[in-house]
Parts: structure tokens; C-alpha cells; sequence
């Protein structure tokens, strides 16, 4: 899973392995060390919510997925699910949770178990 943040915007892409393991059980966590801590963000299915929503607490970014859509994401050609949420004072969090395609330019991380990216299919 990997997570990218700017400023009020958290994104989750997550592979074919990634995704089906979550949509299993309804965790899915990584992490990154440093010397004196560990960061943590973690994906879980959460019952009698709509939509995604996010929480940041004991150095950990959390994104819930309602449970109904963590039921069919693994199986579906959905490519994922975006939400803005009001924090007050004319401020916005957006939340993206997305597969992760195949890269269609150079890079050098293995992308073998991303999903194939619909923009290569339509060029073949």
C-alpha cells in the first residue's frame, strides 16, 4: 500500500494482493521506521458509515471504507473511492482510496502485482 499526502489531500493505492487481503478481512496496515518512531497508516472496513472517512491518532493516519463497499471492491472493475470531508473554517480534507495500475512511464519499483492500466489496453 502506498500513501501519498499533500497538504489536505491523503491518497491510498493499493495492488491486486493488497486489495483482495483487505477486502478479506477489512485491515490492511503498513509502516515506516524511524530511529524513535514508527508511522503507520492503515485501511479498515467500518459498519454504519457511507462513505470514507479518516482519522489520525497514536502516529497513525486511518481511512475507513463502509463495509458494503469493502464486500464487492475485489471483485468489481470499481477503480476506488473518493471523499471530501469539511473540517471547519473553510477547511477540507479529500480522502482517495484507488487500486494501484501499472505505471505508463519508467520507473523503477516492481509493479507486478498492480492492475494493468487502462490507458496501456487502449493503446494495444
Amino acid at each position: 500500500m502506498k500513501i501519498r499526502i499533500k497538504g489536505n489531500s491523503v491518497r491510498y493505492r493499493l495492488t491486486k494482493t493488497e486489495v483482495e487481503a483487505f477486502c478479506k478481512v477489512g485491515f490492511y496496515e503498513e509502516q515506516t521506521e524511524f530511529k524513535h518512531h514508527i508511522f503507520r497508516y492503515e485501511l479498515r472496513s467500518r459498519e454504519n458509515i457511507s462513505h470514507l472517512e479518516a482519522d489520525f491518532k497514536n502516529d497513525t493516519i486511518i481511512m475507513y471504507l463502509p463495509e458494503k463497499d469493502k464486500m464487492v471492491w475485489a471483485n468489481s472493475d470499481r477503480v476506488g473511492f473518493k471523499h471530501t470531508i469539511a473540517m471547519g473554517k473553510g477547511k477540507e480534507l479529500f480522502l482517495l482510496l484507488e487500486k494501484d495500475f501499472v505505471c505508463l512511464d519508467e520507473t523503477i519499483e516492481d509493479q507486478s502485482d498492480n492492475y494493468p492500466n487502462p490507458l496501456l489496453e487502449k493503446k494495444e
